[in-house]
């Protein structure tokens, strides 16, 4: 696991400045703390930091092919480059190591672009080959890796793996681009290609980009896409069978490696179910860590211990405190823009205490979106029924109504709070599914945006981002919809942007055995009621996991990775964020209402209401424009006109 930076001249071959190239490289000293390396040449520098995990003797990069004409620098691992070295032996190809990286190199030189269809694994890379004139950057098929890229005001073309890398060059542009803010305060996160900046891109999962200097620079091609092709007839007990053989090897090939190894053990069904295999396919015991809270609505530590003993892990727990706030301000340095998930902190954690005792951590990424695991899915299943039997005129008409009437009451019970879903029936399934996954609405956003911003976003909403994706969905289904709507955007955008932070902060490397491409495309193929079954998410897997975890842990209502956020907001974070919403970051940058930030404030203090994401994604923000675009530099914040994707 490592980092890689890389300045392209998009006009010729100027002489790369070696200087600013040391100092992006530099910036990502945290991803790869083992070695570092650079090359320049006429019109192209790269840079490497290297976390050593294979072939740790000889696999330094850049790499080069034999006669030094393409070279590599590559962030990930290839879990079959074993075979797939045997089979480029066959014709012909000579190996100098036994890298996963040389591997790639040789892979290029026989299939070219291609080359990156015949890869399983999680990468992300940038190659230079110099006969064709040609700089190929590829991500893998699910964004497990990062890549940004971005044209500077010099005529380069930077990219890296993360933000930081583009912004250590002085002639990347720091102007933010207003369709991401909206993005960004309806996800919590920017969804891909989007970044904060106007001028930097992030490369979508599953796309490659071939850039030539002196053209223009080209739109990403996509190689892959959750295929969700429907399996031939199988039986509910051969499908479970295959599933956990399939679940099996995909763990047993993420358990290569020459460093100490471990796993993640939430206490969840998935990290569960990747223990289990890690102990059944190792010889010794698995070192496994948790996050213990004090609040025992958000603690599953528990039902974390209960899989430890019955599979004789080395198990470690590290209690989250109270006082974990000075994060804050550390997240918006790691994230680079703003990230409004709160699990970041004790992702943080978990990953600080499993790097003391091992440099790789397999996780349980990934199942809730493949297997239909989170409750929305439910709700919107339920929802959906309701709106197939309805004409589109009469649930705007009757359901908005209801919406507009119906009390916002977060303080009653669940099946009291029926605003959500009145509004959502009134709304067409993309539109409705964005509704359930907002931070804030779109009246709250409208609220919250000060009129310059509003007018930057000229009509634009977040929710196009959803309606990209379900134009080129091959979903079949209204459950697979939503599913793939999820792993386009919440999965890269949120959950493996969280992951692949907070770990390489620590330089440790985390494998996902469920985000495996060829176990995702196979999930992607169940019948919808092998993964949400008479309200029962993750149905098959669950059934087909009762003879290695009790039903206790399996059949529990889901918690999620989550902190008390509310309460902490309303007590020892309280002060903290009235200081900082209210100090004069936010009011300077223009962006915002400061009346209706006062107002979040006061009513979520007061109890009335629950604002705790909002507020928090406020607080991340500030935190953002404070250590990343401090606003000293610059009294009112450079928003960019708003520019659509194409």
């Amino acid at each position: 696991m490592c980092g890689i930076v890389g300045i392209f001249d998009l006009q010729g071959q100027r002489d790369i400045d070696a200087l600013q190239l040391l100092r992006m490289n530099h910036s990502l000293r945290h991803r790869g703390p083992d070695e570092d390396g650079l090359h320049c040449e006429p019109g192209l520098g790269l840079g490497h930091r290297r976390l050593s995990v294979i072939d740790m003797a000889s696999g330094q990069q850049p790499l080069f092919n034999a006669d030094r004409s393409v070279a590599i620098v590559f962030n990930g691992e290839i879990y079959n480059y074993r075979l797939l070295m045997a089979e480029l032996r066959q014709f012909g190809h000579v190996f100098r190591t036994h890298s996963d990286t040389e591997v790639i190199v040789h892979a290029w030189e026989q299939w070219g672009e291609q080359c990156v269809e015949r890869l399983r694994g999680m990468f992300a890379f940038a190659l230079w080959d110099r006969r064709r004139h040609l700089l190929f950057l590829a991500r893998d098929r699910l964004g497990v890796k990062p890549l940004y890229y971005g044209q500077a005001s010099d005529g380069t073309l930077l990219f890296g793996s993360e933000l930081k890398a583009l912004l250590a060059h002085p002639a990347m542009p720091r102007t933010l681009d207003p369709l991401a803010v909206e993005d960004y305060f309806a996800y919590g996160y920017v969804p891909e290609p989007r970044s904060i900046f106007q001028h930097a891109l992030k490369l979508p999962p599953g796309h490659t980009l071939s850039i030539r200097a002196g053209q223009p620079l080209p739109a990403p091609r996509q190689y892959w896409d959750v295929p969700f092709t429907p399996h031939a007839h199988a039986s509910e007990a051969q499908a479970g069978d295959e599933l956990l053989a399939r679940l099996r090897e995909a763990v047993r090939i993420r358990m290569v490696a020459e460093v100490p190894l471990g796993a993640f053990l939430s206490g969840g069904v998935d990290s569960s179910a990747v223990v289990a295999m890690m102990a059944g396919a190792s010889v010794s015991p698995v070192n496994t860590c948790s996050i213990a809270f004090g609040d025992p609505a958000f603690d599953e530590t528990r039902h974390a211990e209960l899989v430890a003993r019955r599979y004789g892990t080395q198990h470690h727990t590290l209690q989250a405190g109270q006082d974990d706030f000075q994060l804050i301000d550390l997240l918006a340095n790691l994230y680079d823009e703003p990230f409004a998930d709160s699990s970041a902190m004790p992702t943080y954690r978990v990953c600080q205490l499993a790097r003391q005792r091992v440099t790789v951590a397999l996780s349980g990424d990934g199942g809730d979106e493949s297997l239909a695991g989170y409750r929305r899915y439910r709700l919107h299943a339920r929802e959906e029924k309701v709106r197939s039997m309805l004409s589109s005129s009469l649930r705007q008409s009757l359901f908005g109504t209801l919406g507009r009437l119906y009390p916002k009451a977060d303080w009653a019970p669940r099946f009291l709070r029926a605003k959500t879903t009145f509004e959502g029936l009134a709304r067409d399934t993309t539109d409705a599914y964005f509704h359930s996954v907002s931070i804030l609405g779109d009246a709250m956003r409208a609220r919250l945006f000060s009129p310059a911003l509003r007018h930057q976003l000229q009509g634009y909403r977040a929710v196009e981002v959803l309606r990209r994706h379900a134009a080129a969905s091959p979903a079949p289904d209204a459950l697979s919809q939503v599913q793939y709507l999820d792993l386009k955007t919440y999965l890269p955008g949120d959950i493996l942007t969280k992951v692949d932070r907070a770990s390489m902060a620590h330089a440790l490397e985390v494998r996902s055995p469920l985000l495996d491409h060829e176990l995702v495309a196979w999930m992607s193929g169940l019948p919808a009621h092998f993964k949400l079954h008479r309200g029962e998410g993750k149905y098959l897997f669950k059934k087909t996991l009762r003879p290695l975890l009790p039903d206790s842990l399996l059949y529990r209502q889901k918690m999620g990775f989550s902190v008390p956020l509310a309460s902490w907001l309303r007590g020892p974070l309280r002060q903290r964020l009235q200081d900082r919403l209210l100090g004069p970051t936010l009011a300077q940058c223009g962006l915002f209402e400061m009346d209706y930030v006062r107002h979040l404030i006061e009513q979520h203090g007061s109890g009335r209401r629950d604002y705790s994401a909002p507020l928090w994604s406020l607080l991340m923000f500030e935190a953002f424009l404070r250590q990343v675009l401090p606003v000293a530099a610059t009294p009112t914040i450079v928003i960019a006109p708003a520019m659509a994707l194409d």
